[in-house]
């Protein structure tokens, strides 16, 4: 089974806004991919939100709509000084794996935690072309696990 398999799937993309010059590196890469792989770039849906703390709610929010087969959240969880970036984004992916066994809908991640960041050219260069990456392999994951519940359905039925 490939992408071309289920034409009509929706995906929906929930994205933080902080440092949004690296996260939509993903974003835009994630759109491409999904389309060299057969998808319809319309029909990835594409969702905003202040930071990656908002992200588990509104992903629930859109699994709960039962209008998308599977969500990606992506997010840059650096260290502001204020608290610990890593407790964060473990906030954030256990919040995201919470909706995907509670709505039976799949939820990525590209929720990416450097251990330093600094805001040099170099290194939001790096992270920008890092975030090209994570965004091509968060679309053959997608691919990949709808092709498996796909086949899942299969066998259940």
């Amino acid at each position: 089974m490939t992408i071309l398999s289920h034409p009509s799937t929706k995906i929906a993309i929930v994205r933080a806004r902080w440092h949004a010059d690296i996260v939509d590196q993903c974003v835009d890469a994630f759109v491409a991919q999904w389309s060299k792989l057969g998808g319809n770039a319309a029909d990835v849906e594409i969702f905003g939100v202040p930071g990656a703390l908002e992200i588990p709610l509104h992903t629930q929010k859109l699994a709960k709509t039962g209008r998308y087969s599977a969500i990606l959240g992506t997010a840059f969880v650096v260290n502001g000084g204020i608290y610990r970036h890593d407790f964060v984004a473990g906030i954030v992916l256990d919040g995201m794996m919470r909706v995907q066994l509670d709505t039976d809908v799949p939820v990525l991640s590209a929720v990416l935690t450097p251990h330093n960041f600094q805001e040099s050219e170099p290194l939001i260069a790096f992270f920008r072309d890092h975030f090209v990456v994570k965004g091509e392999e968060a679309a053959n994951a997608c691919a990949q696990i709808l092709d498996a519940r796909a086949k899942l359905a299969l066998v259940n039925a």
